[in-house]
């Protein structure tokens, strides 16, 4: 039995997959920046059980202000990796381009882009991670990186790298078939 998938098809997938992902990421920016404002001038207790029951409240009750950076942090990378996603599924959706010819400055301009967004949730994420290094260093008690949701910056400032070598090479690419289509 052969299983045959065009490549029309597998954009679909990517594109629904893309737009799932989009909305988990806005919820859980929504979310962090609500449990932030709502911790910070509603309802302190609200800090013990953070986003995803991340425990900041040794944070809270050691300095507010050191509490408002880490949220900052927090918000700053969620919004990023949102609007990543966003992009991609702009992309879907443009309808200046098009997949039969890809080598076009649309797509040259949202690779850029994107190794800019990766370049900055990888540098707001190992930022936050410093941050948290040094509070604990002092001795606050926080949860681990991952939950909240500021780990990994290496790998984002690595396909940051790898992004704009792709970026560079479909630029290259936009120039060729530039200089292809004018001496046909």
């Amino acid at each position: 039995m052969e299983i045959s998938t065009s490549s029309q098809n597998v954009l679909r997938v990517i594109n629904i997959i893309a737009w799932v992902i989009f909305v988990g990421l806005c919820i859980e920016a929504g979310g962090i920046l609500f449990n932030s404002i709502y911790a910070i001038f509603i309802n302190p207790i609200a800090s013990k059980s953070f986003w995803m029951k991340a425990d900041l409240s040794a944070l809270y009750n050691y300095d507010k202000g050191f509490f408002m950076v880490v949220v900052s942090l927090m918000s700053i990378v969620a919004v990023l990796k949102a609007i990543m996603f966003y992009l991609i599924i702009t992309l879907f959706h443009h309808r200046t381009f098009q997949f039969t010819q890809p080598f076009n400055a649309i797509l040259e301009k949202f690779i850029s882009n994107l190794a800019y967004l990766s370049f900055g949730i990888g540098l707001f994420s190992i930022w936050g991670n410093r941050y948290c290094d040094w509070l604990n260093f002092n001795g606050v008690e926080l949860p681990p990186m991952q939950s909240l949701r500021m780990a990994g910056g290496d790998v984002w400032l690595f396909m940051c790298a790898i992004l704009f070598v792709i970026a560079y090479i479909v630029k290259r690419g936009v120039e060729i078939q530039t200089e292809n289509d004018l001496t046909v």
